[in-house]
């Protein structure tokens, strides 16, 4: 156990402690009173990264499938909308304190750092030996972590605005027309998925409870399968890229009007299927549950096998055609996240993921140790005068709440 004090704070996708409990294990992945974790969004955050890892496998697969293509199309339209959601409801408390933009650097901007700098050496040594370090383009599925710091740290704004949702999908509208927007730290993908981290900030307790229910799970049935039929008929229709969101609608070959319609439409989609996710997340604590704290691990780490098996062209072999053989490899890529959630793999690379960064910041001084500016006027109780009427005097209980 850590001492008092040196405890590490969580990582950003982890839990913010002011947001309040949820009834029957509903909607956090904090501490419940005892020291135990809900576990309804911690299987949640492990079910979404299995499938962004899923999605990952099946990309190669889907010109020579059409019902891969469909199942692509239908793990694409939600899968990280989901994961995103989640990652703004655990980001409600982020005001922009100090100790919160200090986690921040060393959660997310440090293991950017260092994971673009790894992945442009691996990319080097497996692929294009003179390949460049360009640390405003993210290597592949290194843009989240961008994302994330550009969402977070905006997040007070976002908190004040009286109409936060309809205005981050005018600007992921806008994004989608705008084919100037180039490569610098993709910010398409930021601009387009951004509304889903802004709903996240907006949902509370009782909108997880509407789709938790009985009712809810029976009618995600048909939901989903009615979006299998849609996605096989489209297969041939339609470009899978939309579900990336990582070009404008010019670049799609249609005009800006369909663009803006298709971003709207897929959107909507994918508010649909996150719900008939989340009705099926279960609640109660399953042998998966702890996997769900190390999410973010798993999704820096998978990179490396996921890309070194495209490079050596391990998905031309003939044996991967079979379907048999697209099921295995959908297992062997749950097996993947699986493992690389789990305690020791957190352990083995908590130095690059939760790096201590101690050095980088200046000490803080705890306020009752703080010398007063000369001339300062002593705040009140301090000079032996009463505080201000219907204010009562602080002391170590109250000023730590």
């Amino acid at each position: 156990m850590s001492s008092a004090g040196s405890e590490r704070a969580p990582l950003p996708l982890s839990r913010e402690k002011s947001v309040p409990p949820v009834a029957h294990a509903a909607a956090r992945g904090e501490q419940k009173s005892g020291g135990r974790r809900d576990p309804f969004l911690d299987n949640a955050k492990y079910l979404t990264i299995v499938l962004v890892a899923i999605g990952h496998a099946w990309s190669p697969l889907v010109d020579d499938s059409r019902t891969a293509s469909a199942l692509y199309m239908v793990v694409y339209t939600f899968h990280m909308p989901a994961f995103i959601m989640i990652s703004g409801y655990l980001s409600r408390s982020f005001e922009g304190t100090p100790r919160q933009v200090r986690r921040l650097l060393t959660g997310v901007v440090a293991p950017y750092l260092v994971f673009q700098t790894v992945y442009t050496f691996f990319m080097r040594a497996v692929d294009n030996p003179e390949r460049e370090f360009r640390y405003q383009e993210p290597g592949f599925a290194l843009w989240f972590l961008v994302a994330l710091f550009l969402w977070r740290i905006t997040t007070p704004l976002w908190k004040n605005l009286r109409w936060p949702v309809p205005v981050s999908l005018a600007v992921a509208v806008a994004a989608s027309v705008t084919p100037s927007i180039d490569n610098d730290l993709n910010l398409m993908r930021v601009a387009q998925f951004l509304p889903f981290f802004v709903l996240g900030l907006q949902l509370r307790p009782e909108h997880f409870r509407l789709v938790r229910t009985r009712t809810a799970r029976l009618a995600a049935v048909p939901v989903a399968g009615c979006a299998v039929v849609l996605a096989y008929w489209a297969v041939p229709r339609m470009s899978s890229s939309w579900f990336l969101h990582d070009r404008a609608a010019q670049a799609m070959g249609v005009p800006a009007w369909v663009g803006a319609v298709m971003y709207l439409a897929l959107f909507g989609c994918a508010l649909v299927l996150t719900a008939c996710f989340l009705a099926w997340v279960p609640g109660r604590r399953l042998w998966c549950t702890a996997l769900g704290a190390g999410t973010l691990y798993a999704y820096l780490l998978h990179v490396y096998p996921i890309k070194l098996a495209r490079v050596l062209g391990w998905y031309d072999m003939q044996w991967v055609d079979h379907p048999l053989s697209r099921v295995a490899i959908t297992v062997l890529a749950a097996v993947m996240m699986t493992v690389l959630c789990t305690a020791p793999v957190r352990k083995a690379f908590r130095f690059l993921v939760e790096p201590r960064m101690d050095w980088l910041f200046a000490r803080q001084t705890p306020a009752r140790h703080r010398r007063p500016r000369p001339g300062a006027a002593p705040p009140p109780g301090e000079d032996g005068s009463p505080p201000p009427a219907g204010k009562p005097r602080e002391n170590a209980t109250t000023a730590s709440r």
